[in-house]
């Protein structure tokens, strides 16, 4: 049986764990721990502080193993140890928010200085208003135009889905040219 490690990172308050519940086959081991700051307790009631971990087996011969990050700046020396032995990686990005697409945008560079692995950009939040369109949300962050940027509802699993499956065909296709 084949297994994939996925990181899945992304500013505070993206929806990385969120979106990790939502298509876990099991129940997600989380280190979320109740928000003590009243700035960011406006934006949600608890922080993910080490990590979360889903599992998704696709079929018979391939299971997937998601790693979610912290988002705060605080910690963020648990990045590093997540990123270990990645095969691909999801900065996921709450496209209503542009106050956060700078940091987003930090975090994207720093885990294409952890491994040179495939990722893509999940545009979350998509059913807000507000929410910047993928296009619109490349161009902010300086995106190349051959990675992805897909649009993302992180509580709605076949959005989710397809952001997985895109990172997925990414993985096998790096691990094709790499074993040719």
């Amino acid at each position: 049986m084949q297994t994939v490690k996925m990181v899945i990172t992304g500013p505070f308050s993206a929806g990385k764990t969120e979106f990790i519940r939502t298509i876990s086959e099991i129940d997600v081991v989380s280190t979320e721990r109740k928000i003590s700051s009243d700035a960011e307790k406006s934006q949600k009631e608890a922080t993910t502080v080490a990590m979360d971990f889903g599992r998704i087996t696709v079929d018979d011969d391939l299971v997937l193993y998601l790693f979610g990050t912290p988002g705060q700046k605080r910690f963020d020396f648990m990045w590093e140890i997540l990123s270990e032995g990645m095969l691909g990686f999801i900065v996921i990005v709450d496209s209503s928010r542009p106050e956060t697409f700078r940091e987003a945008r930090s975090i994207l560079d720093t885990f294409r200085g952890y491994a040179a692995t495939p990722y893509v950009i999940s545009a979350n939040k998509q059913d807000h208003e507000d929410a910047w369109q993928p296009d619109d949300l490349r161009i902010a962050l300086k995106i190349d135009q051959n990675i992805k940027v897909l649009p993302c509802v992180a509580n709605d699993r076949e959005t989710v889905k397809a952001v997985l499956l895109e990172l997925l065909y990414s993985i096998l296709e790096t691990m094709d040219t790499q074993s040719d």
